[in-house]
């Protein structure tokens, strides 16, 4: 206990600002003013913005042991002995009966939570769980181990109807979980149970060392979004895999669909799986369960012509799904860094324009699969609704020239939904050259793409498409522009030509 007198080591959770209390004044949306306006321009987050949710979050630097929290969680080991730095300040603070009530408990297994007094700390409980040791060939168990974790901490908080929690980190570097990757679920975790539950817990405290600090702060964005900035500027970092809908890691490859009806399907699965026959089955000679099938068999179909297009469209969304996860987990600063692809305003129609500068491209200089894994980390959330492509051919050289390999990959490796609300393509100075191959691009090697391109030879005419002020210009092409077409001024009548 302190010293009469003597100011108190515990740290009061109500004098902390709050995650969204951290944000500058400055930068904070008016909610009020903006959600009508970017429901209707911005692709929504998963984890969309909440004043309520970040307002419950509070991320700290410092020891978890000293926060007066309802509950603190303790990380351990299954015999819950651990000597790590959070453990042994807990039970340093904690007192002797600590231990003792410990050995009552008889251990706790990988994802578990259980619970104990708080004893002399300020906490009055304290729930301790173990987090899995990390080994990457056995990763989808870590995930879904360390997810439990956390799960389990915040069902027990609720069940025990505590009014906070304060997390340590749950993935102890000694047991070799990398920490960004840990972090991500830990977010996800407490944001989804928050929307579930969060009637029931005020706050959540992240007590984190200087080393973690940074992952927290540069992730916790992304699940608990200050403004509908933030949220929007955040989307494009999201990993590929969110969880499902409380947060637990999916591994679509694995899961089984039971049927409501053994032994028959429904009539929406009929009309689902029609001419899917190849790609399920039943199970025992009553069948209860439809499960996926044999990958290999599926491939060997493919190439013999004879899987079904329901099938084929299956096959192409899984391999679609491992390019966005590798995009997602690739270190992509060099590409990002070229500055060839980007999003800026809407058009005429209220649809999001992309900008591909073909000068900003040395082909012969980067690595071209990673070029395609940037286009689908950036394009993944923009593509789910309409879109428009800008692409400035302006002042290219052979070596900015994407081949047609390249672009007939692309164009085989993206979602459906890239080609669906792709509504045009406008290609802005092009030469004899360019609209040629262009002409032979989109005849032979791709369909339904013709149609979409409009080449544009000034900026007079693009427009009659786009507002100016919809449009992030590299300088060099308002100049080539204004050299070779004069300047164009806001007053111009819109062209009729596209």
């Amino acid at each position: 206990m302190d010293p009469l007198g003597a100011p108190s080591q515990f740290v009061d959770i109500d004098t902390l600002p709050s995650w969204f209390e951290w944000y500058e004044a400055d930068e904070v949306i008016s909610s009020e003013t903006l959600t009508e306006k970017f429901q209707d321009e911005v692709i929504r987050s998963p984890f969309p913005f909440s004043k309520e949710l970040s307002g419950k979050v509070i991320l700290w630097k410092g020891d978890v042991a000293l926060l007066n929290c309802t509950a603190i969680v303790n990380t351990s080991n299954e015999s819950l002995t651990d000597k790590n730095p959070v453990s042994e300040s807990i039970f340093m603070l904690a007192g002797p009966d600590l231990k003792e009530e410990l050995q009552k408990l008889k251990g706790c297994r990988t994802g578990e939570a259980k619970l104990t007094k708080g004893f002399n700390l300020a906490a009055r409980f304290i729930i301790h769980t173990v987090g899995p040791k990390y080994k990457n060939r056995y990763r989808t168990a870590a995930e879904s181990s360390l997810y439990s974790c956390y799960r389990n901490v915040l069902q027990l908080a609720t069940e025990q109807a505590m009014s906070s929690v304060g997390f340590c980190v749950i993935n102890s570097a000694k047991r070799g979980y990398p920490l960004e990757d840990a972090t991500h679920i830990a977010l996800r975790t407490v944001r989804r149970f928050l929307e579930i539950h969060g009637e029931t817990i005020e706050k959540v405290v992240f007590a984190v060392s200087e080393l973690e600090e940074a992952t927290y702060r540069k992730l916790l964005p992304l699940y608990f979004p200050r403004s509908l900035k933030e949220e929007s500027e955040s989307l494009p970092y999201l990993p590929a895999d969110i969880g499902n809908a409380e947060g637990e890691p999916v591994v679509p490859e694995r899961q089984i669909r039971i049927s409501e009806k053994p032994g028959a399907l429904d009539d929406n699965l009929e009309e689902e799986d029609e001419g899917l026959g190849a790609d399920l089955s039943f199970i025992g000679s009553h069948a209860f369960a439809r499960m996926e099938g044999d990958v290999d068999k599926q491939r060997r179909l493919i190439l013999q012509g004879q899987l079904s297009e329901a099938a084929l469209q299956k096959q192409h969304q899984r391999n679609y799904n491992r390019w966005l996860c590798q995009a997602r987990a690739e270190d992509l600063s060099d590409i990002a860094s070229l500055k060839a692809l980007y999003q800026t305003g809407v058009d005429n129609c209220g649809r999001t324009v992309m900008v591909v500068v073909g000068r900003n491209i040395p082909v012969t200089l980067i690595d071209m699969d990673k070029a395609l894994l940037y286009f689908i980390h950036v394009m993944d959330h923009i593509a789910v609704k309409e879109y428009v492509l800008v692409y400035f051919h302006t002042l290219t050289s052979e070596y900015n020239h994407l081949d047609s390999d390249f672009l007939k990959k692309l164009y085989d490796v993206v979602d459906i939904k890239y080609k669906r609300n792709l509504k045009a393509v406008y290609f802005v100075h092009p030469t004899f050259r360019s609209k040629v191959s262009t002409w032979f691009f989109t005849t032979f090697s791709v369909s339904g793409l013709k149609d979409k391109i409009h080449h544009v030879d000034s900026l007079h005419q693009l427009f009659a498409a786009i507002s100016p002020e919809q449009i992030d210009f590299p300088p060099f092409v308002l100049e080539y522009d204004a050299r070779e077409n004069g300047p164009y001024y806001a007053s111009y009548p819109p062209s009729p030509d596209l």
